[in-house]
Formats: C-alpha cells, structure tokens, sequence
C-alpha cells in the first residue's frame, strides 16, 4: 500500500518515491505527498520529477483499493525512482477551503442542530448542504458573521486518529445525514479546530484556523424540504 503523507502531514510539498505500478489509469507509487480525491476535496495536481523530466499529474484518486496518480504523458516503469512534488497554491488554497467548511458545520451544528446533507469544494470556493427547514440571505449573513468571527480565534487545528469503536460512539463526529465511512476504516481519522469542531474526516486541513482568512457567504439556496445550500467562498 502506499505511504499517504497528507493524512500526517499537509504541509509536506514533495517526496522522493518509487514508481511501484504503471497501468492506463494512473501511476502507483510506493509513497506520496498527493491527497486522493475524496469527502467532496478534489484530488492534487503536480508533477513526478524524473531523470527524463518532469511529467505532469493531472488528478490523484483511489481505485480497487490503489493510489492512483494519473499522468500526462511520460515514460515512467516500475522501479524507478521519482520525485512527486505537489501544486503547493492549489493544495493550500484547498485546505484552507477545507477548514472553512469544517468551521461552517460547526457552526450550524452548534446553533441550529443541524446536519450535513451534502457538501463540495474548489479551490478558494465551496457548497454546502444542510438538513434545515428554511434559510434566506439574512440567514447567510448572519452566519458569515459568526462563522468569521470563530475563524478569527485563530484556532488550533490538530489530527487525531481513534479506534473505530471508540469513534462511532460519539455522535459528534459524525456530522453527515449519512454515515459514510466505509467499514474497513480502522483507526478513523479526526480534525479538531480546538474549541470549536471534532469530526472524522480524510482531507487536508491548515494549522490554525487564523490561516484561513475570511470567508464571504456567497449565496443561500433551498435544494428541497429539509435541504438548504450555503455557498462560500475565500475572500481574503
């Protein structure tokens, strides 16, 4: 299995690996810096420095239970030795987007109760959807205040990991209508923005919540009875 640095170490920009499988899918390697597209973050881009040259990654995901790096052109073969270097601007872009949705469901969670339904990002931008009976752009304004205002703390954000038992127990960290960790996930994962949000999740996330920035609630969608989109995006 490959060596995922991300689900330790976000900051980590590039690493030296070796290419363990080629097929037309993608490029296996035996460790990586890049995050798989997964939980609504989209997969890294980047290149894979070779003796030959640089050979570019276009998008990174999980197939069959294999890492896959999908390539544009190259010759690369198993057994030989690369660099795999990261987008940094995307890869921090989506990581501070990611912390924003994470402190945007706390929020909701904490004064209205609510669960997440649905959720996507880009970099800079994201939706998020909630099991709420009614929202309007007062509603969004009002949580764009609160939700800069915590971000504002600048909040340490810390990794955990924990016993899948142990995780499941405690309803907090599942904030989704919908348990969707697979069953074969054993420790579970765990973002803390300390004092403020616990919840499993595999993504990549920054330092504190300070190094978001602010965040602009763009709009307020209804997506259906008991289903209202709030979009975001980085405004700072």
């Amino acid at each position: 299995m490959t060596e995922e640095i991300a689900a330790v170490d976000s900051y980590r920009r590039s690493v030296h690996a070796v290419v363990e499988e080629v097929d037309d899918g993608g490029v296996v390697l035996d460790r990586t810096v890049f995050y798989p597209r997964g939980g609504g973050q989209p997969g890294d881009t980047g290149i894979l420095r070779t003796p030959a040259g640089d050979v570019r990654v276009s998008d990174t995901f999980k197939r069959s239970g294999l890492l896959l790096h999908r390539i544009e052109g190259g010759n690369l073969e198993p057994g030989m030795s690369v660099e795999a270097v990261i987008d940094w601007e995307r890869r921090h872009l989506l990581m501070r987007t990611h912390t924003a949705l994470h402190a945007l469901s706390a929020v909701i969670w904490r004064d209205f109760d609510a669960k997440v339904t649905g959720g996507n990002m880009e970099p800079g931008s994201a939706r998020m959807d909630f099991e709420l009976d009614a929202i309007s752009m007062d509603f969004g304004r009002d949580v764009e205040r609160v939700l800069n205002h915590e971000l504002g703390g600048d909040l340490p954000v810390h990794v955990h990991f924990l016993p899948r038992l142990e995780a499941l127990a405690d309803p907090d960290l599942i904030r989704t209508k919908v348990n969707l960790l697979p069953e074969f996930i054993d420790p579970i994962r765990i973002i803390e923005i300390e004092g403020l949000d616990k919840q499993a999740d595999g993504g990549t996330h920054v330092r504190s919540s300070g190094e978001v920035g602010r965040v602009a609630v763009t709009k307020t969608e209804s997506k259906g009875k008991s289903n209202k989109r709030i979009r975001i995006e980085l405004a700072d």
